[in-house]
């Protein structure tokens, strides 16, 4: 369009030129001619509307907007449209305590009070994206910056009324999973009126006042304390057991030796033993002595 825009401008200068002294009119003709040439064309090429991948475009002809959008490809439109593109890909905002890291400068993290009246700080990020048949609503009643009226305040605004109802230690650790399935029902709700699709909400980090963690440290302590002294005790009593198994087996044992042993059995073993080694082919003499049966071995 600025093309015949320009045309428009070289066409007036040619009329112009016309009016004028003779040897410009004649001059002017040509002006006129190119302006006229120039119109032509940048209305022929404004009829061609390329969409680039990811994107959608709405159309405005006059001001009023379309409802029929452009998606990616190339398009042949009325020269006179204006066609404003949307990206339909995912978005993230974040907010977050840490300088640089979201889309504001400094500390954006977002400050709620808890239901027991602490201050609780959480960094968020929100994914999202534009729902494509909803574009022409949204640049009829919202605008090309539905990040900072949409997007940006309904987060904060449905996370803060949510989390008053949670102790700050339950937002923390218990029923944090509770408070990200809430705000996240909340806010797709919110954003679907919209003409936004929410894909997900990302409750970064949140923290706690330092006199809270501080008792939630003193705690997890005790409580780590509490079950080491219990695996020591637990083995000790393993220990005793064992040693107790132990005992009994020796005590039964020498119980059995005592009561189950005769000298005539003792005896009978020692001859069984003697027969054995006179049979071996490594014993030459074999010498057997008094009443204790005692042996020795010679090599020849």
């Amino acid at each position: 369009m600025f093309i015949a825009i320009l045309g428009v401008v070289i066409l007036i200068a040619g009329i112009l030129l016309k009016n004028s002294r003779e040897a410009a009119s004649r001059f002017g003709r040509l002006v006129s001619t190119i302006g006229a040439v120039v119109i032509a064309l940048g209305l022929f090429l404004s009829m061609f509307k390329v969409i680039e991948p990811g994107k959608v475009g709405v159309q405005a002809l006059f001001g009023k907007v379309q409802n029929n959008v452009l998606e990616s490809g190339l398009h042949f439109i009325n020269p006179f449209v204006d066609v404003t593109m949307f990206s339909i890909q995912t978005q993230t905002y974040t907010m977050s305590a840490i300088s640089n890291e979201g889309q504001k400068e400094g500390d954006d993290a977002i400050r709620v009070l808890s239901s027991d009246g602490l201050e609780v700080t959480i960094d968020l990020s929100v994914l999202y994206k534009v729902n494509p048949v909803k574009a022409p609503y949204i640049m009829q009643n919202i605008g090309e910056d539905y990040i900072d009226k949409i997007v940006r305040p309904i987060s904060r605004t449905v996370i803060r009324d949510n989390a008053v109802n949670y102790a700050a230690v339950d937002l923390y650790s218990g029923k944090r999973q509770e408070f990200q399935d809430k705000i996240n029902r909340t806010i797709a709700a919110n954003f679907d009126k919209r003409g936004l699709e929410m894909q997900q909400i990302l409750v970064r980090n949140i923290t706690l006042p330092a006199s809270v963690r501080a008792s939630i440290e003193s705690k997890i302590n005790a409580e780590q304390d509490a079950q080491k002294m219990q695996f020591v005790l637990q083995k000790e009593k393993q220990e005793a057991e064992r040693k107790r198994v132990e005992a009994q087996g020796i005590a039964d044992y020498q119980k059995i030796l005592s009561t189950g042993l005769s000298d005539k059995q003792l005896q009978y073993e020692a001859i069984k033993a003697q027969k054995e080694i006179a049979l071996s082919p490594n014993t030459k003499v074999i010498i057997m002595g008094g009443k204790g049966n005692p042996i020795m071995l010679t090599d020849k």
